[in-house]
């Protein structure tokens, strides 16, 4: 099979599983949705490893032509380099997994093919995000990941408890990413008035070899116009709060979105444009501040959640921050290193999050758990080694990614080092609340849900443990040079190899002793935390009123620092009221009234001409004789006119 043929098998497999699915899976069972719907992603990771084996050079493959005209053309095309295969085997492995999770999750449910359907067009649809040659290729694959995500984030849309919450959820989520959708049309119109062509080759040559000027006008609108796309997709401030009210979905559906697909979307798009944002230093700086601003917020909103999704949930949005302050510090790779370690650590705490769930009788309340490790072992075990991985523990994985990104931040100046230090203990502060008020202590809910506790199948277990693995091993892919010595920051080198741009940018490498250094301070700070958290959180006898009435600093975190309140009262509500009073009173006096007077007049004519229809024969032949008359009359009065 030609590399040609493997790259269009990786993107049409799962739009293949999505058909089969959809059309005939109310005939299937369980058991033959689920295979066929898992084997459509794991198929493509199959086929994508085998691509990494022996890649050696970027593929281009052009489908077709979609538009063509005198001064520009648009193709259809796909590209396979370093980051888009990298960004590949990402989704379809993380993805394989949590469709095998599925299985077990959501067994039993009505709408299990339709379940399955909705997964392998999400698949698809980021498949072709990251495989598209071209900005307008990229354009189809985010509106797609867009329409799946509402499908999913509202699939129980017909729950009696929370279905008109899940609907919300989901329209929120929607009506939020069209706004950042916008900024990439915007920017998609500039590109093309600029250059001519979407191609992010051609692009990407003009830029690097034309003379642009450094901060010109024309590139900072394309690149905040790409970044405010990127906003909206990968949920930093302002537009971050539908991904925690995202978590009315099915839990798989959270650990899809959070883990490897839709949220990272901003960020690859980002990376992939690098040599647009290295000629707008003043965008990125804005970058800088507002990652680092997510990072705090959310970490700091995260503290005293007590909803096991929301807590995961606003920790994915602080991660986020944290990569893009390695985006606005130029550290491109670093920020995938991040997107890939995250990825694995934050799928394995979702769906273990979903099996203590599952456990529970669908209770998300961490306040309402306690002592599951006695009752779920292996859930429990690896919900800690992903606990540890995203607290930066020593030698997981999260430990060297979250590393780079400090090495990156020292290296621009102290305060931004230290805000990402503080982000980083809030990190593990509520990370480790959560994991001992759940596996920790005495259990807290009811008699009946405590005695049906137990660990979770295998279908379940088994992606748990793949997933443990690549979180303690996952480090390995891009150890520092005082670790690996030669062959240090493998993963940097093989992104730089074949993506454009990336090669001609060296961010600053930190002196071995200074790395070590931070290294060594920062695992102090993690283990004091863990060890703070212990002595309180652990205890059998812990008083968990602590953990639901909160005053101070903690009731602005267990309110999200009322910033859903905020977006309410500046923009939902008059929303409302101009759609709900003006637009209603203009509807009603000018259209509606308007509408019916015409109506009206209608009716009243048709009423008196309906007279004349009487059904008698003289009547009809006495109009027709009088028609005759009228129109001889007129003849002969018009030709006598013309002939003076």
């Amino acid at each position: 099979m030609s590399n040609d043929q493997l790259l269009y098998s990786i993107l049409l497999l799962p739009l293949l599983g999505a058909i089969i699915n959809g059309i005939l899976g109310k005939q299937f069972s369980e058991k033959i949705i689920g295979i066929i719907g898992t084997l459509m992603v794991a198929i493509p990771f199959i086929l994508a490893v085998s691509l990494f084996t022996s890649f050696d050079k970027p593929i281009n493959v052009h489908a077709f032509t979609m538009l063509e005209m005198d001064t520009f053309r648009l193709d259809a095309g796909f590209k396979l380099d370093s980051l888009s295969l990298w960004m590949t085997m990402i989704i379809t492995g993380i993805g394989s997994l949590i469709h095998i999770f599925s299985i077990g999750y959501m067994h039993d449910d009505k709408g299990f093919y339709k379940f399955f359907t909705y997964l392998n067009l999400f698949i698809f649809s980021m498949l072709v995000l990251v495989l598209g040659d071209n900005y307008l290729m990229l354009f189809f694959g985010w509106e797609g990941v867009g329409i799946c995500s509402f499908l999913l984030i509202g699939f129980h849309y017909a729950d009696k408890v929370k279905g008109m919450e899940n609907s919300l959820a989901a329209r929120k989520a929607f009506i939020m990413n069209r706004i950042g959708d916008l900024g990439l049309l915007i920017a998609c119109f500039l590109l093309l008035s600029k250059f001519g062509t979407l191609n992010y080759d051609q692009i990407g040559l003009a830029t690097l070899l034309g003379e642009f000027e450094k901060d010109s006008l024309f590139m900072i609108a394309i690149t905040l116009s790409l970044f405010l796309a990127a906003i909206g997709k990968s949920a930093q401030i302002p537009l971050f709060t539908w991904l925690p009210d995202a978590m009315a979905g099915p839990t798989p559906v959270s650990a899809l979105i959070h883990a490897a697909t839709m949220v990272t979307a901003g960020i690859y798009l980002t990376i992939r444009s690098n040599f647009l944002f290295e000629q707008a230093p003043f965008t990125q700086h804005i970058i800088l501040y507002i990652g680092l601003a997510t990072a705090l917020v959310a970490a700091f909103i995260a503290m005293k959640q007590n909803d096991i999704k929301k807590v995961l949930a606003y920790s994915t949005v602080s991660q986020l921050g944290f990569m893009f302050v390695a985006l606005g510090l130029g550290s491109y790779t670093v920020a995938l290193f991040h997107v890939t370690t995250h990825a694995f650590f934050k799928a394995l705490l979702f769906l273990g999050s979903g099996s203590v769930i599952h456990a529970n009788h669908h209770e998300q309340d961490i306040t309402k758990m306690g002592g599951l490790k006695k009752y779920m072992p292996i859930t429990h075990l690896v919900f800690l080694i992903g606990t540890l991985a995203i607290s930066g523990f020593p030698l997981l994985s999260g430990f060297f990614s979250k590393d780079e990104i400090f090495a990156a931040a020292f290296g621009h100046g102290y305060l931004v080092f230290g805000l990402m230090v503080l982000a980083a203990a809030m990190t593990t502060t509520y990370m480790f609340r959560m994991y001992f008020l759940v596996f920790h202590g005495e259990f807290r809910g009811d008699n009946h849900t405590e005695k049906h506790l137990h660990e979770s199948g295998p279908l379940m277990t088994l992606p748990l443990i793949i997933l443990a693995i690549l979180s303690i091993v996952g480090g390995a892919l891009n150890l520092p040079s005082f670790l690996a010595g030669e062959s240090a920051h493998w993963m940097n080198h093989f992104l730089e190899d074949s993506t454009l741009g990336l090669s001609l940018i060296h961010p600053h490498h930190l002196a071995d002793s200074t790395a070590i250094g931070i290294m060594v301070g920062t695992t102090l700070i993690t283990l004091s935390i863990i060890f703070w958290a212990y002595s309180v959180y652990a205890k059998s006898n812990y008083p968990i009123s602590k953990e639901q009435n909160f005053k101070g600093w903690a009731e602005w975190s267990s309110n999200k620092l009322y910033i859903d309140e905020l977006y309410n009262f500046l923009f939902v509500k008059p929303t409302e009221f101009i759609s709900a009073r003006l637009l209603m009173l203009v509807e009603k006096n000018m259209l509606y009234d308007s509408v019916l007077r015409l109506t009206s007049g209608i009716q009243v004519g048709g009423n008196q001409v309906r007279r004349i229809q009487t059904g008698l024969l003289s009547n009809y032949l006495y109009f027709m004789i009088l028609g005759v008359i009228l129109f001889i009359g007129y003849s002969l009065y018009y030709f006598k006119f013309w002939n003076y």
